[in-house]
């Protein structure tokens, strides 16, 4: 039986008309672990960070392809917050409706018609609490991949329906040339807040 938070997912996927695919699995909570479930599956599947800037009242979602290792000083660079961090779990929660593992750009439904019970000092003008940057590599994708809130499942998008699905949340998304590192020691080295 899917969770609720799928069951939510998948329903407001099918009130606004947006079709999908979806794959059910069990807990995938690494990159390598959801490979091995992913190989049959069609689709540029994705890796989803969800960071803070250091003050703590901008907050960001990061996509990009899954075998991709991002360079966190390059995206500093870009989005001029100073020094961003891991969004804590309580962040995650309260923004996006999420746990750490289920990061994803399903999250952003949770992210719509929330300026009446946000935080004001939070919201970016549009009225949302969440930035988005994609990787520009995404935009070719004919199939995209992201779990639908929770890391026991996996949904599948056309290019078309993931366009039609940013259009209906509204917030800000940008594509940008991300920077990759190759070291992996980036991501390690930041701390969660």
């Amino acid at each position: 039986m899917p969770s609720e938070k799928i069951q939510r997912t998948l329903a407001w996927l099918d009130a606004h008309e947006i079709q999908y695919e979806v794959y059910y699995h069990p807990p995938l909570f690494t990159i390598e672990e959801a490979l091995a479930y992913w190989k049959e599956i069609d689709s540029t599947h994705c890796k989803n960070l969800f960071m803070r800037n250091h003050k703590g009242n901008r907050h960001y979602l990061i996509s990009f392809e899954c075998h991709k290792d991002l360079d966190i000083h390059s995206l500093e660079q870009m989005v001029h917050q100073g020094k961003l961090s891991f969004a804590s779990p309580e962040r995650m929660d309260r923004c996006l409706d999420v746990a750490p593992g289920s990061v994803c750009a399903f999250g952003l439904i949770n992210d719509m018609d929330i300026a009446q019970t946000a935080n004001p000092k939070e919201l970016f003008e549009n009225g949302h609490r969440v930035k988005y940057f994609l990787d520009s590599d995404l935009r070719r994708a004919e199939k995209i991949s992201f779990h639908p809130c929770d890391n026991r499942a996996s949904v599948v998008l056309s290019n078309e329906m993931f366009m039609k699905f940013l259009a209906i949340w509204g917030g800000e998304y940008e594509w940008i040339d991300l920077v990759f590192d190759k070291s992996h020691s980036t991501l390690e080295n930041l701390t969660r807040e």
